[in-house]
């Protein structure tokens, strides 16, 4: 072409070929830079979700958010078993979260509610399931809902019907129970009138710096080749399914994460959902700008998996009274004893570490949320059965069969956590029985039977509650186990708290099931905690024999994992062959006609002090403030009870800033707001104070704001009758200044 002129000439069809060239090479790089990477403001490198299109549409979705609170005051929390430890107030409140699949037709449907409760019981479930059907007809049943608990330990107890539970929750409140059903089966309704067509993305990362092993002592007696496989003695992997619908809408996510929600510790009196409900509190904020707390359509789910012996109490365990290490294995301090052995967060205070442990979760959701583009897809399926877990037959080899056990406790049940130490001094790591303790025992509650002393050992079984009958059973023998198959998408509904290392083998059974099945490995399985009915801990076989807390609350014995994995097995052989049909329902649970069998005092008539009454100030809040520092102010006030059980649904307190502009007072706090608190006090005959913090965040816009309080006061009517009668009080207004 060019021949022997010193220069290259090219024609006029050559140039044009050169520049389309040239120009389809950027416009491809371009579309590539496009396609992966978004420069952030804050210069962080996110992925690009998806085009999402109408014609790509694979389920029909819904999502809903109701509150499930109950009652904050007066009411034993759930999670401790402190008999001390009663609501006294409110920090955030508590919310059901419902998401609904269906196939495109609507042929099959599943259902996952992440509550923020301790758990779900029997009683709660059966209820939920009652009023479902009576709305909707078969359409939502047990085999295809799954309610899961995050189990903080903040929030109200009492909804339970076995006898064991009433010890610490003063027996079964309705109101608080109530309130847990309707809120859930609110949530579902929400979901149900909301379905669109969507799409669904399933995303997996690591979440740092948010949890340690507490019971590491237990885990080490797992096989070495097993542990060697593992980088962690906890699972740091976070499983986030993102739902958006036709339109490219968010619509909301479930994350799946193992780590206590016990930021806050045994001494809290408010009403919380922890460190999970703060991340779903971030991620719901940040979707929903401008719509005050537990408003607004975007729901974020942060739910439980095998957090059995998982701890966000980062710092490990400490003595209390000298400050030195108290990681041993019975958890004991030279002073004190084990009651002196805590592990502490990473805070300053309760309330600090719950902060930073929900905001290390946010932020990694926020992250694999962002990047979340391998898409789920494939039929919708579920499998659930009730078993009698106090009598399975499990089959460990061709030539070793042994059995599960009638529930029992063991000694170290009473010894507690490093999260929240039990009673009396007792140790972690028992093997071996008190000859003292035993007679407490077998005089107040009888003696354990020999067959159960031996299927449980080597745990010395401190309460026989598969054979404590009165006034009803004090343990579940009957248990749900469930899965239910969002295409790729295996959830394990489990009736407990599996370890971590419980976890892992359960969902290697499971996978494998289906991927026999498949013939490849196409399944995602994650584990969903603290589902359908509470049994309480789920060790391995190996941390059975060493009897730490986990292992003594494992309820049906030595071999109670062995027996799950075979159930569970058989539920996704079930599921991946299409033959759910041909599984056998199994024994119904039984429903104790309990009523209101409470020990939590009657609320009486309120009244205010002498020439005052309810909303009036007592202690006035200062005229002005800058951001960072707290805001309070202190009412005449009245039982909190009055409102929970008369509203369905009430705020006890506003934050309002005073617009110029509009020459009205607008609401931009909340009581589901993280920055604001509500104590209620008891005082003597009826009389009470409410007092109100407002911790005023960073960039707080200055201006005027004043505080609210909302309540109801009981009053007696001649004919002896009582009534509640709605009242509020205003503080003054005060001023904040810029820094």
């Amino acid at each position: 072409m060019c021949g022997k002129r010193s220069k290259c000439s090219f024609s006029r069809l050559e140039v044009i070929l050169i520049v389309c060239l040239a120009l389809m090479i950027a416009l491809t790089v371009v579309l590539l830079i496009l396609h992966f990477l978004t420069k952030e403001s804050n210069g962080k490198l996110s992925y690009f979700s998806p085009t999402i299109t109408a014609c790509s549409t694979n389920y029909l979705l819904g999502v809903g958010r109701a509150d499930c609170t109950g009652p904050v005051a007066e009411i034993p929390l759930m999670g401790y078993a402190n008999p001390e430890q009663v609501g006294g107030g409110l920090l955030m409140r508590l919310y059901s979260r419902a998401f609904i699949v269906a196939d495109l037709d609507d042929s099959r449907r599943v259902v996952f509610v992440s509550a923020d409760i301790g758990m779900v019981s029997q009683r709660l479930r059966l209820e939920v399931l009652e009023k479902l059907k009576s709305k909707y007809g078969e359409l939502y049943r047990q085999d295809n809902v799954i309610l899961s608990g995050t189990h903080t330990h903040s929030g109200p107890g009492g909804y339970f019907q076995y006898t064991l539970f009433w010890i610490t929750s003063k027996g079964l409140i309705r109101p608080s129970l109530n309130a847990i059903v309707n809120g859930i089966v609110k949530s579902i309704d929400t979901a149900h009138q909301n379905m669109k067509r969507g799409r669904l993305f399933i995303n997996r990362g690591t979440v740092e710096n948010s949890q340690i092993n507490r019971s590491p002592f237990s885990y080490l007696e797992n096989p070495a080749s097993e542990r060697s496989r593992y980088s962690s003695n906890t699972d740091k992997e976070m499983v986030l399914l993102k739902m958006v619908d036709s339109n490219g809408e968010e619509l909301g996510l479930i994350s799946w994460f193992a780590v206590h929600p016990v930021s806050m510790n045994n001494t809290n009196l408010l009403v919380n959902s922890d460190n999970m409900g703060y991340a779903s509190y971030l991620f719901e904020q940040e979707k929903n700008k401008g719509m005050l707390p537990g408003q607004g359509s975007f729901v974020a789910a942060f739910a439980s998996s095998n957090l059995g012996d998982v701890s966000p109490n980062t710092k490990g365990p400490f003595c209390v009274n000298t400050g030195e290490s108290c990681d041993n294995p019975q958890s004991t301090c030279p002073v004190g004893g084990a009651r002196m052995c805590m592990a502490m967060g990473p805070g300053n205070d309760m309330f600090d570490s719950t902060r930073i442990i929900g905001q290390n979760i946010y932020l990694t959701a926020r992250e694999l949320y962002e990047k979340a583009f391998q898409e789920v897809t494939g039929p919708l399926s579920s499998a659930h059965q009730w078993v009698n877990m106090s009598d399975v037959s499990v089959e460990l080899n061709t030539t070793h069969t042994v059995k599960t056990c009638k529930p029992a406790l063991g000694y170290s049940f009473a010894a507690g956590t490093i999260d929240g130490v039990g009673a009396f001094n007792f140790t972690q790591g028992l093997v071996e029985g008190d000859p003292f303790w035993d007679e407490v025992r077998d005089q107040l509650l009888g003696e354990p039977s020999n067959e159960t002393k031996a299927c449980h050992k080597p745990k010395p079984i401190l309460f026989s509650t598969g054979e404590m009958t009165r006034p009803h059973p004090w343990h579940p023998d009957i248990v749900d186990v469930q899965i239910a198959a969002i295409g790729s998408l295996a959830i394990i509904a489990v009736p407990g708290e599996f370890t971590t290392m419980s976890g892992r083998r359960l969902r290697e059974a499971v996978k494998r099931e289906f991927d026999s099945v498949h013939g490849t490995s196409r399944m995602d399985v994650v584990i969903a905690g603290l589902c359908n009915v509470y049994t309480h801990y789920i060790t391995t076989y190996e941390e059975y024999q060493v009897q730490r807390y986990e292992a003594a609350s494992t309820i049906y014995g030595p071999h109670t994992l062995s027996a799950y994995i075979q159930l569970y097995r058989e539920l996704a052989r079930a599921i991946a062959t299409n033959t759910v049909q041909d599984l056998p329902r199994g024994p119904e649970p039984p429903v104790f006609n309990i009523g209101n069998v409470t020990l939590v005092p009657t609320v009486n008539a309120d009244r205010a002090p002498a020439n005052k009454t309810f909303g009036d100030v007592l202690q006035e809040v200062k005229q002005q403030y800058q951001a960072r520092e707290v805001a309070g102010v202190t009412f005449v006030g009245a039982n909190p009870r009055n409102s929970a059980e008369n509203v369905t649904e009430h705020n006890f307190l506003t934050v309002e800033r005073y617009s110029s502009t509009s020459n009205s007072w607008q609401v931009v706090q909340n009581d589901a707001s993280w920055d604001t608190r509500f104590y209620w006090t008891k005082g003597l005959l009826g009389q009470s104070n409410v007092t109100i913090e407002w911790h005023i965040p960073h960039g707080t816009e200055p201006g005027i704001y004043r505080i609210r309080y909302f309540g109801h006061y009981k009053k007696k009517l001649s004919n002896n009758d009582a009534v509640s009668i709605p009242f509020e009080g205003t503080s003054s207004a005060f001023e904040i200044t810029s820094l």
